[in-house]
């Protein structure tokens, strides 16, 4: 029985060197006794995997407006979304799929599940999720405190949910975003299992203080930080990064969590089908 595990990461960073990418292939590599991956650069080079040959999809964040494309790279992420949802409605062995930020919103508007739109102005630091509905006992969030923290980094919002489709698709909402009493704004869906085997992140589970840290060694940036949200609260977010309750902690739950729980569904099938 051949219990090798293939891993499609769907680089959707635009051809951009990117600190997220380093982390997910870091987190990756904890199961390297178990998996190998390869990197496909989707808006970049339009490159995308044969379903067939992976058997678990990590589909990343990137920059940039979730509702364009170039009509060709988009129209075959598309595809590829519809090709893995037919898959799982036809075969006993299923793909698992973890959709993160850019990718989660791609995801919704191909699917219909929500509106996205753009913010009134940027997310952007360590904020708080809050687990919903089944969020509260689902298995990919099986360690983490409610709410826990998380990198957030957008842009755009996934709001106002399609809630006939959801019942039809069998789809739920497991996270939405923090609690703002003093706006009138609609809390933002920061989480959907769209099935057992596909789930989507609008924040950045992947991020490691190492890698946020790394960004606040530009000047601009960090300017860019105070101006966005005052001196209080960003000295609070470098308070955050060193705490292993917070990003830390979620670093090494989530993403290990969901690749956990894929490779245990598939090595069970695998060996169902071997007998």
């Amino acid at each position: 029985m051949n219990t090798q595990i293939k891993i499609a990461v769907l680089d959707m960073y635009d051809g951009e060197p990117n600190q997220g990418m380093r982390c997910i292939i870091d987190i990756i590599n904890r199961f390297n006794q178990m998996v190998s991956f390869q990197i496909f650069d989707v808006r970049g080079k339009n490159e995308l995997p044969e379903i067939s040959k992976f058997d678990i999809y990590i589909s990343t964040g990137g920059p940039g407006n979730p509702l364009e494309g170039d009509g060709v790279w988009d129209v075959n992420y598309y595809n590829l979304i519809d090709s893995i949802w037919k898959w799982n409605k036809e075969n006993e062995m299923k793909k698992h799929v973890l959709f993160i930020c850019h990718s989660f919103q791609m995801a919704c508007k191909h699917f219909g599940m929500a509106e996205i739109n753009k913010r009134k102005d940027t997310s952007f630091g360590v904020m708080t999720m809050h687990k919903v509905n089944n969020g509260l006992t689902d298995p990919l969030f099986e360690g983490l405190n409610n709410p826990f923290f998380s990198i957030d980094s957008r842009d755009y919002q996934v709001v106002q949910p399609h809630l006939k489709l959801f019942k039809k698709m069998g789809a739920e909402i497991i996270a939405l975003e923090k609690i703002r009493d003093h706006v009138q704004y609609e809390r933002a869906i920061m989480g959907i299992r769209f099935s057992n085997e596909i789930v989507g992140l609008q924040f950045h589970p992947e991020a490691d203080p190492i890698s946020f840290l790394a960004h606040m060694k530009n000047r601009a940036f960090r300017e860019k930080i105070i101006a966005m949200k005052g001196r209080v609260k960003f000295l609070k977010m470098l308070e955050y990064l060193v705490e292993e309750d917070k990003i830390y902690l979620t670093n090494e739950t989530i993403i290990p969590n969901f690749l956990r729980i894929a490779i245990n569904d598939l090595l069970k099938h695998k060996k169902i089908l071997s007998n």
